[in-house]
């Protein structure tokens, strides 16, 4: 199986070096780009075109929501997972229904992003367990 290639789009550093370690222990996830704001994420997925991007939903000069609907008109194939702190349903709603293929919350990422990342690049959509009343 070839690598599943990841855009990480997230302002905060130290939270980046941490999803990255969760990478070491998947071979066959390759980061290709790490970005600190929306702009940044929209001009890298749109160069890198990589199978999937993690996104924050709070990011500087572009919110991830607008990266998002950015990205998908550039990159349509490029799979989006939001992975945030936010537990908002109205939110996560909103750019399930009409961006995103996954919806991590980040204090669940070691238990809930390797699934996140094999249903979403097998076509599906995930959402942290913690949140499973909302209806997909």
């Amino acid at each position: 199986m070839p690598a599943i290639r990841v855009l990480l789009a997230d302002d905060y550093e130290p939270w980046r070096r941490c999803v990255s370690s969760l990478f070491s222990r998947h071979p066959e996830w390759r980061i290709v780009g790490e970005v600190s704001d929306g702009m940044e994420a929209v001009r890298q997925a749109e160069e890198l075109k990589p199978d999937l991007v993690l996104l924050d939903l709070s990011l500087p000069k572009l919110n991830g929501v607008e990266a998002a609907n950015r990205i998908r008109q550039s990159s349509p194939a490029t799979k989006i997972v939001f992975i945030t702190a936010y537990r908002d349903s109205e939110a996560m709603e909103t750019v399930l229904r009409n961006t995103a293929d996954g919806y991590v919350l980040k204090w669940e990422i070691s238990k809930d992003l390797p699934q996140a990342v094999e249903t979403v690049v097998w076509g599906g959509k995930f959402v942290s367990a913690r949140l499973k009343s909302f209806p997909s």
